[in-house]
């Protein structure tokens, strides 16, 4: 192995480029845990502004505003055109990623779908119970729906914070979750929560979306026509009396979410291509188009749209529903009061009891086949953070209530967030306090996660660096012309001298759309392995990725001591042509459209390719294969 780059020179950007390297999870939760901070900055403005001048406070988000169109219009105040207008679009952010966790995330394999599906369902159900105990008989037991939907920006803000030492998979599970409360908690809305219905102008709304279903099928991809059209069924579903978010919900559902095809990639090469040559306003629309339609239709919304719902409408949403005001005598009649307890105790108790409850259930109904992706410490940290109900909780409670017994159900709300936040991290606690190997297993499980790499590596055919027993895997599609792929040769590098323990494998994926020489590159990488001198070649080709003409690669193969006309003669042949076509067909079926792609023990790596996040998936799957030896 020749020696590692010291990172200077070409290479100097390798941190900057490692840590700009984002997924769509990692993009989803930095916005949320992000936006849960601007949104505690709202709820206590809101605090502060309605016990400073609750006059003010009431007078502004009671102010009435007015669309018409023609002779017919709709009027609301500021606090409803929030809650039913722009609460709108973010539930429309809900549904996307619900659809993102059905096509490409967790719930891609079906048979995941049960345990987040009963987990999600029971952290709503035990709630709902506890706050139907506590106001059996009485008027207020209506409100059940209050209690049963988790805060996800909130939620994992606060495990962001307190939660540091649970695995990043419990992120994901408790966003799974989530999405199905979500979900589940639009569809109580739409059905318990909704005013008198008038059915022609539900039809209407329905008349409407069936045309959206329509247009969808046919592949129509004008924005702007399913804007228009949303925005009518969303007038509609209010004039209906139906809660009109639930639009935002259902329109998400129908984005669906997909990974960059590398043929629509190469498409988009070609047509930037054209425009280089000729920089014409026809060729400048074409490429933007093929550009765009190479990324699916939910991710490019969710780019645009989330920041603006994480960071403008639902802390405007809290700003315009949080503001109590605060005295000794009612915080004395709110904490007797069964609405504010039921609240409490549903979200702090109910949640992780639910959640943690039905998780067990479904493993233990599945004899083990089904399980949690993460330890039951994890799964309980999970279900105490998920005691915080906020966005949802507040809009049933607008919906609900009104004067005290409004004003009961939002103290309830708010004390549930502190508390469920102050329980979970009593929880990392207790857990960190636990002997190590018992601490792994409670934090990890042992449940096995989904298999990325559809063809698994094979000892007799693969290009393997380090030991071939080794229990950690680390796959790479590369691209001998790929800058990108010459920086993170300086990451495998390292990893494989600092963990004995790891075996590596190079597989081919030239970029033939935008590295010309890299089909080439890689022959030429194989027919040095007919002379047994891969790797040899293979660190050569990324040391010197400004010099892959044929000549170049004749002149390595001389350097390297091996038998030059045998190799030129082999490159003459398309000696490794199949070879690299297998590689390709196994990344294509893989989901790798890009170079590099990582996979860890069959999982694909998301996120940067340092040393720092190679070596933290490194260990994960060294002590997932302890934990399941133990």
């Amino acid at each position: 192995m020749t020696e590692s780059r010291d990172g200077s020179g070409p290479f100097a950007g390798r941190t900057a480029w490692a840590r700009s390297l984002r997924t769509p999870l990692r993009e989803f939760l930095r916005t949320e845990t992000g936006g849960a901070m601007v949104l505690l900055a709202a709820t206590l403005a809101a605090l502060v502004w309605a016990n400073a001048d609750a006059g003010s406070y009431e007078r502004l988000w009671g102010t009435e505003a007015s669309v018409t169109f023609g002779g017919t219009g709709i009027t609301q105040d500021l606090r409803d055109w929030v809650n039913g207008g722009l609460m709108t679009v973010f539930f429309f952010v809900v549904g996307l990623e619900a659809r993102r966790e059905f096509d490409v995330g967790e719930l891609r394999d079906r048979r995941r779908l049960a345990l987040p599906l009963a987990a999600g369902l029971g952290g709503m159900m035990a709630p709902v119970a506890i706050y139907l105990a506590f106001n059996a008989g009485q008027p207020t037991a209506h409100g059940w729906g209050i209690a049963m939907s988790t805060d996800t920006a909130f939620a994992l803000g606060v495990l962001a914070l307190v939660g540091r030492r649970f695995p990043a998979r419990l992120r994901a599970y408790l966003l799974t979750a989530t999405v199905v409360d979500d979900v589940v908690a639009l569809a109580v809305i739409g059905i318990f929560y909704s005013e008198e219905v008038h059915a022609l102008e539900l039809l209407a709304a329905l008349g409407v979306f069936a045309v959206i279903v329509a247009i969808r099928a046919a592949g129509v991809r004008q924005f702007g026509l399913y804007v228009l059209l949303g925005v009518a069924a969303w007038a509609a579903l209010e004039s209906s009396g139906v809660e009109p978010v639930v639009i935002g919900l259902a329109m998400g559902l129908l984005t669906y979410a997909h990974p960059a095809a590398r043929s629509d990639l190469e498409r988009a090469s070609e047509v930037f291509r054209l425009f280089r040559e000729q920089p014409t306003p026809e060729y400048a629309r074409s490429a933007q188009t093929n550009v765009a339609a190479a990324i699916s239709p939910n991710d490019r919304l969710q780019l645009l749209i989330h920041p603006w719902t994480s960071y403008v409408i639902v802390p405007l949403f809290a700003l315009a529903n949080a503001g109590i005001a605060i005295s000794g005598d009612f915080l004395g009649r709110a904490f007797t009061s069964p609405v504010t307890l039921g609240i409490l105790v549903g979200y702090v108790a109910g949640k992780p009891v639910g959640i943690l409850g039905f998780s067990w259930l479904v493993t233990r109904l599945s004899r083990g086949r089904l399980r949690p992706p993460v330890g039951w410490a994890a799964v309980g940290g999970g279900g105490t953070v998920a005691g915080i109900g906020f966005t949802v909780a507040l809009l049933i409670a607008a919906l609900t209530f009104t004067g005290p017994r409004l004003e009961e159900a939002k103290i309830g709300i708010l004390s549930a967030a502190l508390v469920a936040t102050v329980v979970t991290w009593i929880v990392v606690r207790a857990t960190g306090l636990l002997p190590p190997p018992r601490r792994l297993r409670a934090l990890l499980g042992t449940a096995e996660t989904i298999i990325d790499l559809a063809a698994p590596v094979d000892s007799e055919r693969d290009h393997i660096r380090g030991p071939a027993r080794a229990p950690v895997t680390v796959v790479e599609y590369g691209d001998f012309e790929c800058p990108y792929c010459g920086q993170a040769e300086d990451v495998i590098r390292e990893l494989l001298a600092d963990y004995g323990d790891v075996r590596y494998v190079w597989r081919h994926l030239p970029l033939t759309d935008v590295h010309p020489q890299a089909q080439l590159a890689a022959q030429a990488a194989e027919a040095a392995a007919e002379q047994g001198a891969f790797w040899e070649m293979h660190d050569l080709l990324l040391d010197r990725q400004d010099a892959l003409q044929p000549k170049d690669l004749v002149r390595y193969a001389a350097e390297l001591g091996l038998d030059v006309d045998r190799f030129r003669a082999d490159l003459r042949a398309n000696l490794g042509a199949d070879r690299i076509a297998e590689d390709v067909d196994s990344a294509d079926l893989s989901g790798v459209s890009g170079t590099p792609t990582f996979f860890v023990n069959g999982r694909r790596h998301t996120g940067a390719y340092d040393i720092t996040a190679l070596s933290a998936a490194v260990k994960t799957a060294r002590k997932s294969i302890a934990l399941r030896r133990s």
